[in-house]
């Protein structure tokens, strides 16, 4: 019986090591680490700031994140607050968001290379969905989707494909988004695949869409 609990307590602790050693930010060793931006140290994330010399206002924002924001071409604002905004949250491992979007508007399929997103609709509603990964059937680039009400709360699994999109011809829609990462990082599929900079080879692409190359290019033109 001994050695079956030294098991499961040996189980559980490789486990709690294990995550520790895939998460995305790193773990603080203290109570705050706040980013000198100044520091020409580079580390992944950012050299602490004397604490001596931290107050306050490395730990706040004067974002208005009440207000409406202007929408782009697609229908969207995206109002991210990381660790750029805030150098407080360096090793939190953290960020918030206020999304905008205009009637029919979208926040078009994009990953979060290092962070889940759980996602608060605060107004209006939302067509919201995302993409399992190319795992063994049944579930290979299984969608998932849902109608999302003032109130309702979705969560977006680190690094899948996903999107929100409002329905609604003639009212717009506000959401928080809450990410697990100081600097979550943001991959929008199209501009990554059709805007890059140089571009993909046409040749590569109508190959991979199994299209014409002169879709392709016109794809490119437009993004």
């Amino acid at each position: 019986m001994a050695s079956s609990s030294s098991f499961l307590l040996l189980a559980v602790l490789l486990a709690l090591v294990s995550w520790q050693a895939t998460a995305s930010d790193p773990s603080p060793l203290q109570d705050f680490c706040v980013a000198d931006m100044n520091s020409p140290v580079r580390v992944n994330g950012f050299v602490c700031k004397n604490p001596m010399e931290v107050n306050a206002d490395d730990f706040f924002k004067a974002a208005a994140l009440d207000k409406p924001r202007v929408t782009n071409k697609v229908g969207s604002n995206v109002t991210l607050i990381n660790v750029m905004q805030i150098a407080g949250l360096n090793t939190l491992g953290i960020s918030i968001a206020r999304i905008d979007y205009a009637p029919l508007g979208q926040n078009p399929p994009h990953t979060h290379p290092r962070a889940t997103e759980i996602l608060t609709v605060l107004e209006g509603t939302l067509y919201v969905g995302f993409v399992t990964s190319n795992q063994p059937a049944p579930n290979r680039n299984k969608f998932l989707s849902k109608v999302l009400n003032k109130g309702d709360v979705f969560v977006f699994p680190v690094g899948l494909i996903h999107f929100q999109f409002n329905p609604n011809p003639h009212k717009p829609a506000v959401a928080i988004a809450a990410l697990s990462s100081q600097n979550p990082g943001a991959i929008t599929i199209a501009n990554a695949v059709f805007g890059s900079d140089p571009q993909i080879s046409d040749d590569v692409l109508a190959k991979a869409f199994q299209v014409e190359k002169n879709t392709i290019d016109w794809l490119q033109g437009h993004v």
